[in-house]
């Protein structure tokens, strides 16, 4: 008996991505074995003139496996925009995605305005209800507005990036999804953030790739002051970016209570 089976009311999650505009993934995660090595494996190993596979030649396989998927994505979902409530559906080498965000065909973001280009993907197997996975994706996507003070574009998700991959982990671990409400799931977010900056001393740190990062680009630097437009902060030259993290998440913290937290 398998015990990796999950129950069946219980939904599953092959990959979860958050991509800007041109199907660059900005960060996200792979789970079990979708997009891996194995497939490619099992058949390479029935040639037996095949040089032994190792682990860089692994990784490279499974990054180009996942790339070619993104791309083949990319081409069904541009210059498609789903309402954050209303996500949309294609199917893409037999799995279901579902996204929302983005921007509409010949559209442009507007300087300052709400939503943007990115946009959150979640993929399931055929057999999951597009229901269930829609519902998913606008929890994270409402959860990510927040957190980005409703500007999801691919600036403001790159400045902020180690909140984006704290999402992702508080949203689902191990294709198990853990919450789905946006409020909380942003609250949730803050706290994480703040618990783990104060066990670092406070520090602005690198950015965090949680759990193997699957292809973000990491700068190695930490957010740029630019990242807090949406929360208004004030005198962004004169405090530091540890001061501006704490203002910014009490200030959302605050506004997320106000709203019946």
């Amino acid at each position: 008996m398998s015990t990796s089976v999950l129950p069946p009311l219980l939904p599953r999650i092959d990959a979860i991505l958050v991509l800007d505009g041109e199907g660059n993934r900005l960060a996200g995660k792979y789970y079990g074995n979708f997009c891996t090595f194995s497939g490619t494996a099992a058949s390479s190993s029935s040639s037996s003139s095949s040089p032994p596979t190792t682990s860089s030649s692994i990784s490279t396989t499974v990054e180009d496996l996942r790339k070619s998927f993104e791309r083949q994505l990319q081409a069904k979902i541009q210059g498609i925009s789903a309402r954050p409530d209303a996500a949309e559906v294609v199917t893409v080498q037999g799995k279901t995605a579902v996204f929302c965000g983005g921007l509409a065909a010949g559209a442009t973001p507007t300087a300052g305005g709400s939503g943007g280009d990115v946009r959150v993907v979640h993929v399931g197997p055929s057999s999951e209800s597009e229901l269930v996975l829609a519902h998913l994706c606008e929890g994270m996507y409402d959860a990510l507005s927040h957190l980005m003070g409703g500007q999801t574009d691919r600036n403001m998700v790159l400045d902020n990036l180690e909140l984006v991959f704290l999402l992702i982990d508080e949203h689902c671990d191990g294709g198990v999804v853990l919450e789905v409400d946006g409020h909380k799931l942003a609250s949730s977010v803050l706290l994480r953030d703040e618990a783990e900056e104060g066990m670092v001393g406070g520090g602005g740190g690198g950015l965090s790739e949680g759990g193997g990062g699957e292809g973000a680009p990491s700068s190695g630097a930490a957010p740029v002051m630019g990242g807090f437009r949406g929360f208004g902060l004030q005198n962004g030259g004169d405090i530091s970016i540890a001061q501006a993290f704490r203002q910014a998440k009490q200030q959302l913290i605050a506004g997320l209570q106000a709203d019946g937290m």
